[in-house]
């Protein structure tokens, strides 16, 4: 869970003040348009290295980002990596069913790893990867860039404290109008539909406004099996968690209506956030003691991105575990894992702490 072991966008040195190197493995739209253009604004993490299948990407963002040739490579000599030593880290931006691999053979390249969520396509293939990055004795973290961002820290801050009170109900939803033609569509490279991609906001949002893992779940799916979208996913998931404080959290997950949005509600008023978790353009509204007001945010030193970027050259550099190690990926899963099961055997399904 979300800890303040350090703080996010907390500026700490590499070693003889070297920015620490990222290899970015997988070229798709998230990699090239979001994540790569935030390095020219790391204190703490540089761009040296890219991993595609697709020569002609290799060769475009290699020169825009000038990276040498040496420093450019394919899933087959993936693993020459490890004769890099401009390379600390591999962020792995690739579909879900590639995640455990190319986690699994950075490890063991000896290179810490950043790995996009969902984590992988099972919690055994969770355990597997953490187990592989704690055997080569480097950091694992898993790229929830929400814990970065500051409406969202403030959010946490608020309802941990009881700003309006004890937090009696979570409501949070996410979801879009997908498009036909996704890998996201095809299970054996997604691992599931909505859930898994885009649910999963609402499921880690639940989590970290309370604080608590879920000991219970309720979850019902709707799905038009006519939609030649969802011959092998579901579209959505309504699932509820009990907390042990008595939270009741209420979530959406769907791929065929627009949502992206929480509420935390107290008893004294709530924390609402609409857009809750974009790209940008967060926008919170705190009602209290019978009056609502918009919290507005200064820009912050570093944007979610950024904070996110920098976090794990840091967290190496102090020997420090991230905010979001391996194992809040794994928590992740096993209690989708239980979402699933509940609406597949139409029953609550209680979840045991590990």
């Amino acid at each position: 869970m979300l800890t303040a072991a350090i703080a996010p966008g907390t500026a700490m040195s590499a070693p003889g003040n070297r920015k620490m190197g990222y290899a970015i493995v997988g070229l798709g739209s998230y990699a090239t348009r979001q994540i790569m253009p935030q390095f020219a604004n790391c204190e703490s993490a540089r761009l040296v290295a890219l991993v595609s299948g697709t020569p002609a990407k290799l060769e475009r963002y290699g020169a825009e980002y000038g990276v040498p040739r040496t420093h450019l490579y394919n899933y087959q000599n993936f693993d020459s990596i490890r004769d890099n030593p401009d390379i600390d880290i591999v962020y792995v931006v690739l579909p879900v069913s590639m995640h455990a691999e190319y986690t699994i053979r950075a490890a063991s390249a000896g290179k810490h790893v950043l790995c996009e969520k969902p984590m992988a396509m099972s919690s055994a293939e969770c355990e597997a990867m953490i187990a592989a990055c704690r055997q080569a004795g480097k950091r694992l973290m898993i790229g929830y860039r929400c814990h970065f961002e500051p409406h969202n820290r403030l959010a946490i801050e608020l309802a941990r404290a009881k700003f309006v009170g004890p937090t009696r109900q979570i409501t949070a939803a996410h979801g879009f109008n997908i498009s036909a033609g996704q890998w996201r569509l095809d299970r054996t490279m997604s691992g599931g539909g909505s859930l898994m991609d885009i649910g999963i906001y609402s499921l880690n949002a639940a989590r970290y406004l309370t604080g608590e893992e879920p000991t219970e779940v309720v979850a019902l799916e709707s799905t038009d099996g006519d939609d030649p979208r969802f011959r092998t996913v579901e579209d959505r998931i309504d699932f509820t968690l009990r907390f042990p404080s008595g939270v009741i959290a209420s979530c959406v997950s769907s791929y065929s209506s627009g949502h992206n949005d929480y509420r935390v509600i107290g008893t004294n008023g709530w924390i609402a956030m609409e857009p809750a978790t974009p790209y940008s353009g967060h926008v919170m509204h705190v009602r209290k003691d019978g009056v609502t007001e918009r919290r507005e945010l200064p820009p912050p030193v570093k944007n979610q991105f950024v904070a996110q970027l920098d976090h794990l050259p840091e967290c190496v550099s102090a020997g420090n575990e991230p905010i979001v190690p391996g194992e809040e990926g794994l928590r992740d899963l096993r209690i989708i894992e239980a979402i699933y099961r509940s609406a597949r055997e139409r029953r609550a399904v209680t979840l045991v702490s590990a």
